[in-house]
């Protein structure tokens, strides 16, 4: 089941592990029987928009009080069936998570460029958000150590169309390379998943004392692999989806005793977060009875510790080369601000543009790590002629003077099933299939013919039937 298309769900009481109940019920005291009535209410539904792609209509909407681009829904739509959604104007995001936005705003300067790392990034939710809020000249990698998720993490970062965003697959302990180079690192933990029992039953059905600790453990060494990455100075957020004090206020602890100082947010009680101490660290929770939102937990850290920088001096990137003059001028049709970029090609064939302000550095992450994929892919030259990719589509980096084809829902929704489309006038050579003034993918008109250039990848199996 697609994960945007869960049910709402509500927990019955007999259903919680009795060990969980037990912990809880230390933890909370005479809150305990709130906590459990809400875990038997509907998850709330919430979206954050794409503030470079604003065609998602929030007028009435509730917003989520820390996110500034953060609302809620009366009810779960299909999200999948929506070619806004498919298009990137807005990531579906649980309220209480987006709570990083404020984290950010607080403790981090993000009026000036940043080299940042979202360590654990798989589906994108943090990366979407952090890319959203940093400067446009800031470095973004996003990673994910377990490779099968790495495909659904770029899926959603194409959608998003930033391309100042690196997305990389590797264990934080392979990262050693990049020690001391980042000014801001999310640690989005791995976790026991408490906080999504109604969402996910599954997470539930997985808890264990056992698992717990485990998770901790983890925790603890992606933690001391993180700090080794991060700059004297830097900012560490670390965050979870769990209650237990094993897995946060214990780990927040450690990073104090290991070179960094906790820093205090100030959030106003009408928010309902609660504060959480641990020695001289600080944290904040989200509680499903208090929150209009799931089980959250964030905390913020400056390093304090020194960290000798590596340095590589690579001059040359391993396996792409620049672009020919030619074809060069032809790919740098495609963009709106073509002087903000140099373009590539790789062994395949490939073209990619980067943006020249994060060349030096992309050169850098060249040398340092090897399971990574940078700068926006444009298409293929076959030929003469240029094969624009689908990630140009939905690129913020697109020229907007691109020729185009209006789609009702109703076709919009058959290009998304990869049909073919049948135009009242001829379409001829490529164009941007765009629905509501937001671009979906490409289409190419060949003669009496037009030609769906949706990736096989991305096409939906859901049944449109009831929806066109």
């Amino acid at each position: 089941m697609n994960l945007h298309e869960l049910p709402p769900a509500g927990l019955p009481l007999a259903g919680l592990p009795p060990a969980f109940q037990a912990r809880m019920q230390a933890q909370l005291g005479a809150d305990f029987p709130a906590f459990e009535a809400a875990l038997q209410q509907e998850t709330p539904v919430s979206i954050r928009v794409n503030p470079r792609k604003m065609h998602y209509v929030t007028t009435g909407l509730e917003q989520v009080p820390w996110c500034s681009e953060g609302f809620y829904l009366a009810e779960r739509p299909s999200f999948t069936l929506d070619p806004l959604f498919q298009a990137g104007a807005y990531y579906v995001q649980e309220a209480s998570s987006m709570l990083l936005q404020e984290a950010l705003k607080q403790t981090v300067n993000l009026t000036r460029p940043l080299r940042v790392l979202d360590l654990c990034a798989a589906p994108g939710g943090k990366s979407t958000l952090l890319a959203s809020v940093l400067h446009p000249d800031s470095m973004l990698i996003c990673n994910e150590v377990i490779r099968s998720r790495v495909s659904v993490l770029r899926e959603n970062m194409d959608k998003w169309g930033y391309p100042n965003v690196v997305i990389s697959n590797h264990d934080p302990e392979e990262m050693s390379n990049l020690a001391g180079f980042f000014d801001l690192i999310v640690v989005d933990a791995p976790c026991s998943g408490e906080g999504l029992f109604r969402k996910d039953p599954d997470a539930m059905q997985e808890w264990s004392e056992a698992n717990v600790q485990l998770c901790s453990a983890r925790q603890k060494r992606i933690l001391t692999a993180a700090a080794n990455l991060l700059d004297e100075g830097g900012t560490l957020i670390y965050s979870t989806c769990t209650y237990n004090d094993d897995e946060n206020t214990e780990n927040i602890h450690y990073l104090t005793e290991n070179g960094f100082r906790s820093r205090p947010l100030i959030l106003p009680p009408s928010w309902n977060v609660v504060e959480k101490e641990s020695g001289d660290a600080v944290g904040y929770q989200c509680y499903p009875h208090r929150v209009r939102g799931e089980g959250f937990f964030i905390s913020v850290f400056r390093k304090t510790a020194f960290t000798a920088a590596v340095k590589l001096d690579a001059r040359t990137f391993r396996s792409i080369r620049a672009l020919r003059p030619r074809e060069t001028a032809s790919a740098m049709k495609w963009l709106q601000n073509p002087a903000d970029f140099s373009l590539w090609e790789k062994p395949n064939g490939d073209v990619m543009a980067l943006p020249k302000s994060l060349e030096k550095q992309f050169l850098f992450l060249d040398s340092a790590i090897r399971n990574k994929g940078f700068g926006l892919e444009m298409g293929q030259f076959k030929g003469t002629d240029f094969i624009p990719s689908h990630a140009l589509a939905l690129s913020t980096a697109i020229n907007q003077h691109l020729s185009g084809v209006s789609l009702s829902k109703e076709d919009a929704l058959h290009y998304f099933k990869k049909e073919n489309l049948i135009f009242a006038e001829p379409v001829k050579g490529w164009q941007l299939a765009k629905y509501e003034g937001i671009n979906l993918g490409w289409v190419k008109g060949v003669g009496n013919r037009v030609n769906n250039y949706l990736p096989k990848d991305w096409r939906i199996r859901m049944d449109i039937k009831e929806y066109v």
